[in-house]
């Protein structure tokens, strides 16, 4: 199990998965791999491969029933989820097990908050065509999803989804404000931002963001939020206006 130095208590990621080269990639940069740096959060990898079977370690075979491509063996992948289980709590509110997976529950901001409130979490990165079903079952695995695609291995959406949780953590961002004012904090889509020059190419900062009005400022970045989830994620705007007791078919001026 692939370890770095930790604070006590920090936050912290167990990736099992075939390719742990491919860790920690982009977490490794900027804040997410200062943080990782200074033991604000701390990741471990599980080479699937050793578990394997056989002279090749092999960790798949034929899908039951026939059909295309190949399925990661349920006892194979049981051993892993034991190793990784080690030392965490049996209680999934506390430790989260994942497998990402395009058949899980979307994930969203919602989802990164309560991973980011648990004590770590445990993902599970397939390969071909997916796990036996049966370790996920007895695992208690919660499959997720990024969205209606497919991509080759579980890699990329797990260091999405550490990504998204591990900023949320607290002294990750530096300024938590940040984490507070951007898309999803509140159900909206992030407001326009902008910074100098104050005029580029005929286009001039809007003027309400230069009066030092912080009120009007205020009130400005809201209508605009509302306005960019209204018109380009109506699904969000309905849910927004529904915990807010609006009409999702109203206009309002600016």
């Amino acid at each position: 199990m692939g370890e770095r130095p930790r604070l006590k208590g920090a936050w912290t990621a167990r990736i099992i998965t075939l390719f742990p080269e491919a860790f920690p990639g982009t977490l490794g940069l900027s804040l997410t791999g200062k943080a990782l740096e200074l033991g604000l959060w701390a990741l471990e990898t599980i080479d699937l491969r050793p578990f394997g079977e056989g002279r090749h370690k092999n960790v798949d075979d034929n899908p039951a029933g026939g059909g295309a491509g190949m399925v990661l063996r349920a006892d194979i992948v049981g051993k892993a989820l034991t190793e990784a289980a080690q030392g965490t709590p049996k209680d999934r509110a506390r430790w989260p097990v994942v497998y990402l997976s395009p058949r899980g529950k979307p994930f969203d901001q919602a989802m990164a908050r309560r991973f980011s409130g648990a004590e770590g979490i445990t993902l599970l990165c397939g390969r071909f065509e997916g796990v036996d079903q049966r370790a996920l079952d007895a695992f208690e695995v919660e499959e997720v999803s990024l969205g209606d695609f497919v991509l080759t291995g579980g890699e990329i959406a797990a260091q999405a989804l550490i990504d998204a949780t591990v900023r949320l953590i607290p002294r990750v961002l530096g300024n938590q404000a940040s984490a507070e004012e951007e898309s999803f904090s509140d159900g909206l889509l992030e407001f326009p931002q902008y910074t100098r020059p104050s005029v580029w190419d005929g286009r001039a900062i809007p003027e309400v963001l230069q009066s030092g009005h912080h009120a009007k400022i205020a009130t400005w970045r809201r209508g605009m939020a509302e306005r960019l989830t209204r018109e380009r994620r109506p699904d969000l705007w309905r849910a927004y206006c529904a915990a807010h007791g609006r009409d999702p078919d109203e206009d309002r001026e600016l």
